[in-house]
């Protein structure tokens, strides 16, 4: 078991923020599916990333590393052998993703998983199967998942209050059949700023979708993906740690970031402005400094992962913050409300975990202590943030997991004045 142990010390200095995963997937995606020869820049290797472009080569992609942050990508799929196995790892997007990507040619292919990824819900493509006779077979609705069979066009109802995944998926894939599709969203659209990244990504590929005000969107048939060059934009998900390790800390310049960003976690930068927070804007550059910040009410529809580190800051802001509309985050790497509300609570924060939700009670100080990372990368980075609020050391266990977005979290957080040893006790 990994573990890392942090001395409670104040952050202070620049960092440079690493590009969006969420926009490295999509980008990774719309090169493969070009007939031409795409760059793509300024890419972190995380376990997810790597996970994507392992299944775009199972899948027939040509996907070469060049340079430090690089990809040369020959797409034009699909081009490959029956029987491919697919190991999404423990990323979401490559598995939902990837799947209807699969079914441009019905030749037989499996999608395996670990960790969490292997029970997380996938029923709107189970349904979508038995719709269009589909063959699959899965693991007592778990992972591995076998399919057999091609997509055809028509129209796909798909719930908005699920995973704007299963919709990013079909997009990437219904402008390359023949005929034309739509997606009709059943319920309310949550997290529609992932969905305007795919729509906005697929336009820089010569792809077209029409959003008819997000309860449907029209997709024409026999579209083709376009090569081209494309520079990955820093990740606000990600920023969001550092922005609150600056108003917790000392003062922290965070640098690389798209303030006209169609990122639905851009939202962080207006959230600290309402709690009070002392924020500076200045072109791709955030300025977070040291704040008494105050209780509010926050919808986490629109932004599931900023919950974790928010729930941070609420638990060292003056007042009630409340975190509604988030019931969602149960199905994440891990119960990430049960999770977060657990190991805060451990420090001494005062965490109520509602159904689809957290009431928080600030507090001016955390206490320190043992806590875990639900093997889930934004549960570790969030207990490292709390950790400068802490009267005493915090210990880590399973910090690892920060692989799977943010490889260089670690060297990232002591680069800011983080004191830490990092531990490994075996299996």
């Amino acid at each position: 078991m990994n573990y890392i142990r942090i001395k409670p010390n104040r952050l202070k200095g620049e960092i440079t923020i690493p590009s969006s995963k969420s926009l490295c997937h999509r980008a990774i995606i719309c090169a493969s599916l070009s007939d031409g020869e795409s760059i793509i820049d300024n890419v972190v290797f995380s376990d997810d990333i790597y996970a994507t472009c392992e299944g775009m080569k199972k899948l027939g992609a040509q996907i070469e590393k060049i340079g430090e942050g690089s990809l040369r990508i020959r797409g034009g799929l699909p081009k490959y052998e029956a029987g491919e196995t697919i190991d999404c790892k423990e990323s979401g997007s490559t598995l939902r993703f990837l799947i209807p990507i699969s079914l441009l040619s019905d030749k037989r292919v499996i999608f395996n998983g670990r960790g969490n990824l292997v029970s997380r819900p996938i029923d709107t493509y189970y349904r979508i199967f038995e719709e269009q006779n589909i063959k699959y077979r899965n693991d007592n609705g778990k992972l591995p998942l076998e399919l057999e069979g091609k997509l055809k066009a028509g129209t796909f109802e798909v719930e908005g209050n699920i995973s704007s995944q299963f919709i990013t998926g079909l997009m990437f894939t219904l402008p390359l059949l023949n005929e034309d599709s739509r997606i009709i969203v059943t319920t309310d659209l949550e997290s529609k700023g992932y969905v305007d990244l795919t729509i906005d990504m697929l336009g820089k590929f010569g792809v077209e979708i029409i959003n008819n005000e997000y309860k449907e969107f029209i997709i024409k048939g026999n579209q083709s993906y376009i090569n081209r060059d494309y520079r990955v934009e820093g990740d606000f998900s990600q920023a969001a740690f550092w922005f609150v390790g600056g108003i917790l800390g000392e003062e922290v310049v965070s640098q690389g970031v798209n303030l006209d960003s169609l990122q639905g976690d851009k939202i962080i930068v207006s959230l600290i402005e309402q709690m009070e927070g002392s924020l500076v804007k200045d072109n791709s550059t955030v300025n977070t400094l040291d704040s008494k910040t105050q209780g509010i009410t926050i919808d986490a529809s629109q932004c599931p992962d900023l919950v974790p580190i928010l729930t941070v800051l609420a638990s060292l802001s003056k007042g009630e913050t409340r975190i509604v509309n988030a019931g969602r985050l149960r199905i994440k790497e891990s119960d990430r409300l049960k999770a977060i509300s657990t190991e805060l609570n451990k420090l001494g924060a005062d965490v109520k975990e509602l159904e689809d939700g957290l009431i928080i009670n600030g507090v001016e100080y955390l206490i320190g202590g043992t806590v875990d990372s639900w093997n889930d990368h934004r549960i570790a980075m969030s207990l490292a943030i709390a950790s400068i609020k802490s009267k005493d050391e915090v210990i880590i266990t399973n910090s690892d997991a920060v692989k799977k977005s943010y490889p260089s979290f670690w060297s990232d957080f002591k680069s800011l004045g983080g004191i830490i040893d990092e531990f490994n006790m075996g299996k």
